[in-house]
């Protein structure tokens, strides 16, 4: 295993990174809560919250973590909000409804209940389209105009930011947008050294999990009650831990 390279943000600012949340505004209103009292001896920092992305499906409470996403971060903190797979997979679905059946399958089913959308519509072409045409409706456009809006990536000092991982053997400002939000084993199984610390969500881990050239802090909040935010300031690195085990 090679030795974790020493990564920096620059001086004066910290960072709060937050996994896959899925739909548990439960879990992510106690992590705020968290980082709140974490923050209340940085007053002189700029300090900023990256949502890793996978905010809907699976868990009960997709449309109020938007709600709660939309209201903003913690108070004196600034927030990024990253493209998740589960996103793009909604966003696919609104365009074109032969997307549903793969979304639904990985639970999509509990976002649209909670827009209050029946899912139990069917299968087949035509009770997808009918779906969409529901889901479109029941959607606010101030969450249709966010999740539109989300970043791919985001980059502060060693550290690059985003969903699933990156392309090992391509640069990362050629990398492409699927690679962004769906990645998996080829960059999990990657030992070779990458321009950046890569910070991602998308691949479950029991804790956040540090690599020498990658931090995985998914830590399967929608069945695990436990969501984690890795906390960068310097050259110093932490977890904040919210549920329980």
């Amino acid at each position: 295993m090679q030795e974790q390279p020493l990564g920096r943000i620059p001086a004066g600012r910290r960072i709060y990174a937050i996994g896959d949340i899925h739909g548990r505004d439960d879990l992510l209103g106690e992590l705020h809560q968290r980082i709140l009292s974490d923050a209340e001896d940085a007053g002189h920092l700029a300090m900023t919250v990256i949502y890793l992305g996978d905010y809907i499906d699976r868990g009960p409470g997709s449309r109020r973590v938007i709600d709660m996403l939309l209201r903003g971060p913690p108070p004196g903190l600034a927030a990024i909000h990253l493209l998740g797979n589960h996103e793009a997979m909604l966003l696919d679905f609104l365009k074109d409804p032969a997307g549903g059946q793969m979304w639904l399958f990985n639970g999509g089913d509990a976002t649209l209940e909670s827009y209050e959308v029946d899912s139990s519509v069917g299968r087949g072409r035509s009770a997808f389209g009918r779906l969409q045409a529901a889901a479109r409706a029941a959607l606010p456009p101030g969450h249709l105009a966010f999740l539109r809006a989300l970043e791919l990536t985001h980059r502060d000092g060693d550290y690059f930011f985003c969903h699933a991982g990156v392309r090992p053997d391509v640069a990362l400002d050629a990398q492409d947008a699927h690679d962004l939000v769906w990645i998996r084993d080829e960059f999990l199984e990657c030992d070779a050294a990458l321009d950046k610390i890569v910070v991602h969500g998308h691949s479950i881990s029991d804790e956040v999990d540090f690599r020498p050239y990658r931090i995985g802090v998914d830590t399967g909040a929608w069945f695990s009650g436990h969501l984690s935010a890795l906390v960068l300031e310097g050259d110093q690195r932490r977890v904040i831990e919210t549920g329980v085990r």
